[in-house]
């Protein structure tokens, strides 16, 4: 019998959310304000999750759903667009049958018996772009080579062999100075395990050190932070069951009578060199930065006081009440005895999906980019915090829309930090479609200096990365600090 395609009557599918489906390539996008600045060369890559077909149980959650890239390549003033599927085993095979075959996230045992062994990485969070390679990334599979051109997927990538874990992380750390990479797997041998790798990949794609240690419990990890000299992991309470998601149940719950523990792990050091940390009960799906000062380790993030994916219960099956991100740096003492992190909030307002200038990442930095100003309605707004006044600016589109995550492009390799443009992709929700825009990132209140026009609405895409024109030839970043 053949199985119809139809989606269910959802808010999760409806308006903004309802699926787009398809790959386009527009050449020459239409810029409708200003112009494109002199010097803004090279290619913004994006990444997010679409629906190729309904899920089989009903259940859509937002960070479900197959990989799409898509690329904006700026040149002499001019932006052309494109995005693509990523052909994963999961897509390939849904593509064939003609139907959803996996089922609840993550949870392979709620799969069709026909894909039991395949695997159901979606490649729809995050790119990376390093040694001369674009990578698709989730944190359930290994990365996807994706070609920079075409955004044809060349296929599954597990750096030669040198990669033994089953997965690797969204939110891997690139080096604009090194052009080290600096990666992790968390249930690195398989669902539920406590195995984490630390993993350093040289500028040659050659893996130049690894650490595996234990987690206290098989948690989810889906971002960390790094130092020159450490590397920062968080474990909150929301964890995984073997036994839960075999009876079918959800990948992740959230334990609110459990602590947080971070791990400080040194980068040239062993497991046991690791130093333990704990706190209350949080959550937090993304890092700002983390900067090292004397024996302090200060981890910056948008930090939940409670679940930050309501959509997972807790452990006795209830639902939790949403929770706001708030910017907050968790401070821990190397030279302290007493085992427990401190708490400050630099940012009262919520915010969400912070970067840095790229070329400060681990370093002590000054300027924080994030979405901010969130409301129930969907509208949101671009801002730059100033870590050494406090300052909050922000530039947001009006009523009715909102914005995607922003990317900082620097003005120049050796520009001083936080001198360049933000890029940002807006959602007008009331049009149904989408801009681009290029914002100065030190005057965020004078508005776009370019806006961009897309032929078709860019639904959903989480994260992404920028890559100059000379790094797409040669495969290496060519930055500088400037003091």
């Amino acid at each position: 019998m053949v199985e119809t395609v139809r989606f269910p009557d959802s808010p999760m599918l409806q308006g903004w959310n309802t699926p787009v489906r398809s790959e386009t390539e527009a050449r020459d996008l239409e810029v409708v304000q200003g112009a494109i600045p002199a010097g803004l060369d090279g290619a913004w890559f994006r990444c997010g999750p679409e629906w190729q077909y309904p899920n089989r149980f009903g259940q859509e959650i937002f960070i479900d759903g197959e990989g799409m890239v898509h690329a904006f390549r700026f040149e002499d003033g001019h932006v052309d667009y494109r995005c693509r599927w990523v052909h994963t085993q999961r897509f390939e095979l849904q593509a064939k049958a003609r139907r959803s075959l996996f089922g609840r996230y993550r949870n392979r045992y709620t799969n069709d018996p026909s894909v039991e062994g395949a695997s159901m990485g979606t490649a729809n969070t995050n790119l990376v772009w390093h040694a001369g390679k674009l990578l698709a990334l989730k944190e359930d599979d290994l990365p996807y080579e994706i070609d920079p051109d075409t955004l044809a997927t060349i296929g599954r990538y597990d750096y030669g062999g040198q990669v033994k874990a089953v997965s690797m992380s969204a939110h891997p750390k690139v080096d604009w100075i090194t052009n080290e990479l600096l990666t992790y797997s968390y249930q690195a041998k398989g669902d539920a395990t406590t195995d984490v790798v630390f993993y350093v990949i040289g500028a040659d794609g050659r893996v130049k050190n690894e650490i595996w240690f234990d987690m206290p419990w098989p948690a989810m990890v889906h971002d960390f932070a790094v130092t020159p000299t450490h590397a920062i992991f968080p474990f909150f309470p929301m964890m995984t069951d073997l036994e839960v998601i075999k009876q079918g149940g959800p990948y992740y719950q959230y334990h609110p009578d459990k602590p947080t523990r971070i791990a400080v792990v040194p980068r040239g050091g062993t497991a046991e060199d690791i130093r333990w940390f704990e706190g209350p009960a949080t959550t937090a799906g993304h890092m700002l930065n983390a900067v090292v000062t004397g024996s302090k380790v200060e981890l910056d993030l948008c930090l939940y006081q409670g679940n930050c994916f309501p959509f997972f219960p807790t452990d006795k099956g209830e639902a939790t009440a949403p929770v706001p991100p708030i910017l907050t740096r968790l401070t821990m003492d190397l030279e302290s005895n007493s085992g427990e992190f401190a708490q400050k909030v630099l940012l009262g307002a919520p915010c969400e999906m912070p970067r840095t200038d790229d070329r400060y990442q681990g370093r002590p930095f000054r300027y924080g980019f994030m979405i901010c100003m969130r409301g129930a309605d969907g509208t949101s707004g671009v801002g730059r915090l100033d870590l050494e006044t406090g300052q909050l600016a922000t530039w947001a589109p009006g009523a009715n829309a909102g914005v995607q995550e922003p990317q900082f492009v620097p003005r120049r390799p050796d520009a001083p930090e936080g001198d360049g443009w933000l890029l940002a992709l807006v959602n007008r929700l009331d049009q149904n479609r989408s801009d681009l825009v290029v914002l100065d990132a030190q005057d965020l209140e004078a508005g776009p200096v370019a806006t961009v026009r897309l032929p078709v609405r860019v639904r959903s895409t989480f994260h992404g990365v920028w890559a100059p024109a000379e790094a797409l030839k040669t495969g290496l970043y060519d930055m500088q600090l400037v003091a």
